[in-house]
């Protein structure tokens, strides 16, 4: 997840030092994302895992080349 250079206040976030909530803002510097506290002045480097693959099911399964049906729908005038 990236974020964009601007700061953003995130609603709910509780800082991890001082405990309060509201005061976290993140943003991205240097292609790298930062959270700070505006209370405390409390500010690190956010890390994010990569996301893993879903793993195919029959509900999910679905290929790249598989056309999606289109079914055409004739809306008829009321008498």
């Amino acid at each position: 997840m990236a974020y964009s250079s601007k700061k953003r206040f995130i609603a709910g976030a509780v800082c991890p030092r001082c405990s309060a909530m509201d005061t976290v803002v993140v943003y991205r510097e240097n292609e790298k994302d930062f959270r700070e506290c505006v209370s405390c002045g409390f500010k690190d480097e956010m890390h994010f895992k990569p996301q893993p693959k879903e793993l195919p099911t029959r509900v999910t399964a679905t290929t790249e080349n598989q056309e999606q049906q289109v079914d055409v729908v004739k809306i008829l005038p009321l008498k």
